[in-house]
């Protein structure tokens, strides 16, 4: 199927069958979900099937609850959420509430069982998002897929063994308040063909039978009626449910899946004062460097204000470079804090690639620093705090700054932090459309405050925005920074075992030992040795943690401390005036 501008997008036919079998109820339920639009390259396309334990009453109740809230709040997750973490979210919150539905039921009769009153079911999904097939399985239904003429099984059952040819489930949804949900992944080709069966169907027909009947039936809803009926003929006494899923199409696996025409205008030229480009007119020029320009600009029809960003002549010709700036602009609209700068509005066609944002007031953090740090540590903690909550804002999204600087964050005369520019952001979910080739980790940021991970050609990660965090901290205490110019140098694991940080203490010596431990956690060369999140930093930059190493903890005298030297100096004064005062009586 064409998507964008001729381009290649996700595509498949469906075939699917569900009957009782034997049985007077069918307690099996299966479904799909194929949207349109951006959704279809942002979270693709979903199956699944669920059985209900037959044991229960509300079996068949269970396996529709399953589905449907899979295929219901998995494209309700956040955009910038990875495939594993949009599915394994929404699987474990439906087994919850599934398991305080079971929690709270009361046998009516003594000795009645409650799990026959149970909300209890397998549950096995299939999600197909740009070239890559995403598995989620739960139970002892099964997830194939047609290789040739021989089968692949993608899932194993979850059942006990008791021997004598008894079992039972040992994984369900709803069975305990906690849930292992298996998860694989596999690449995707045109033609492929998913397999989705119950228990009461690929424990009853061979492998080859069950490929022989998708390849020989004229329609894949024929196919799956052929297996059901193969079942019920080899002796199956459970019900049947068979959904097949054949690939038809695949997108590119390129972020031009996601902006489509807009990477085909024509990138923005240099603006001047007085011009206007789409409804907008040119005010003055904010910013101009090597990589972009910034400019104020005035909406023609509402006269509202706002900040609009064009690639540097130099750049204008690197398609990479107008797909990132067209991704900063994206990823802007799905974020909303008030310490995260906000896209503008969603404006009518453009003429040209450019990204248009919200007004930033105030001056940049960097100019701040450098007309007056080092700041009171109350001033740090208040900055600090706010840069957290952004970036736990976007962390939560699952999106990576991967570029905090000082010429990113904007304060304004209230002291309110904005941090202001998201193109070297990476998102999880967008990874999985069209991994990031455009632009290395260890280039995204600036060198000064990118973690010492890329530099090594590790992937960056929430710890990588807390030690960009800490490295603006420890320069507002100071003015300096902890590791110097070195970091950037040090690219082999031998180079970076040499970093020795530098105690602030060392620098301002009006810092406690405690703050400095924070700083120095923050800012740990090994990840695994920072702080997880933002907030933790903040909470030790507020409140002495004694579990931390003590740092930069040498006497007062050896310190420096500017408190102490006063204090000589007024002794030494004293003892100067008494003497000259003894001298000359």
């Amino acid at each position: 199927m064409a998507g964008h501008g001729d381009r290649p997008r996700l595509a498949i036919e469906l075939g699917q069958y569900s009957s009782a079998g034997r049985k007077a109820e069918n307690q099996d339920f299966h479904g799909s979900l194929q949207p349109d639009g951006p959704e279809l390259e942002l979270k693709g396309i979903a199956c699944c099937i669920a059985d209900g334990i037959s044991t229960s009453i509300r079996g068949a109740e269970a396996a529709e609850i399953a589905c449907k809230s899979f295929l219901t709040d998995y494209f309700c997750t956040p955009d910038g959420w990875s495939v594993r973490r949009s599915g394994e979210t929404v699987i474990t919150a439906a087994n919850s509430w599934m398991h305080a539905q079971n929690a709270a039921v009361r046998p009516r009769e003594e000795g009645e069982d409650r799990e026959r009153a149970g909300l209890i079911c397998t549950l096995s999904a299939l999600v197909l998002k740009s070239r890559v097939a995403h598995i989620f399985h739960v139970g002892d239904s099964q997830i194939a897929r047609i290789v040739g003429d021989r089968l692949e099984a993608l899932t194993s059952p979850h059942r006990i063994e008791l021997g004598g040819g008894q079992s039972y489930l040992g994984r369900a949804m709803g069975a305990n308040d906690s849930l292992a949900v298996d998860y694989a992944q596999v690449r995707a080709t045109p033609g492929d063909v998913f397999l989705l069966t119950t228990d009461g169907v690929h424990e009853c027909v061979a492998d080859q039978a069950l490929v022989g009947a998708v390849q020989a039936a004229a329609t894949l809803d024929d196919a799956a009626a052929d297996i059901a009926r193969l079942a019920l003929a080899a002796g199956s006494e459970d019900n049947l449910t068979v959904q097949i899923v054949r690939v038809e199409s695949l997108p590119a696996g390129e972020v031009q899946d996601l902006l489509g025409l807009d990477l085909r205008l024509p990138p923005a030229p240099v603006l001047h004062e007085g011009q206007s480009l789409d409804g907008y007119r040119v005010i003055e020029r904010l910013h101009a460097g090597s990589r972009s320009h910034v400019y104020l600009v005035r909406d023609e029809t509402t006269q509202a204000d706002f900040a609009l960003k064009v690639l540097s002549s130099e750049r204008a010709g690197d398609p990479e470079a107008v797909a990132a700036l067209l991704l900063e602009e994206w990823v802007a609209r799905r974020l909303s804090h008030p310490n995260l700068l906000a896209a503008g509005p969603a404006s009518g066609p453009r003429s040209h690639a450019y990204c248009v944002m919200a007004l930033a007031e105030g001056t940049s953090l960097h100019r701040h620093i450098a007309e007056h740090s080092p700041f009171d540590l109350q001033h740090v903690r208040q900055v600090v705090r706010q840069l957290s909550m952004g970036l736990e804002a976007m962390h939560r999204r699952g999106v990576l700054h991967r570029d905090l600087r000082p010429h990113n964050v904007m304060v304004d005369a209230d002291g309110h932090a904005t941090i202001i520019d998201f193109g070297s952001a990476q998102v999880a979910g967008l990874d999985e459309l069209a991994p990031r080739a455009f632009e290395d980790a260890a280039f995204a940021g600036t060198m000064q405050y990118s973690a010492p991970e890329v530099f090594l050609g590790q992937p960056a990660s929430p710890a990588s925005d807390v030690f960009s965090l800490g490295v603006i901290a420890y320069q507002m205490a100071t003015g300096d920074l902890p590791y110097g110019p070195r970091v950037s140098a040090a690219r082999t694991p031998a180079a970076q075992k040499k970093l020795a940080y530098v105690p602030a203490s060392e620098r301002n010596p009006d810092i406690p030992p405690w703050f400095d431990g924070a700083l120095a956690k923050a800012l740990a060369v090994d990840p695994r040795y920072r702080y997880a999140t933002p907030a933790e930093l903040v909470q030790d930059l507020a409140n002495p943690n004694h579990s931390l190493p003590s740092v930069g903890s040498t006497p007062l005298v050896a310190r420096g401390s500017a408190h102490f030297w006063r204090a000589v100096a007024l002794v030494l004064a004293a003892a100067l005036i008494a003497s000259l005062w003894f001298h000359l009586i």
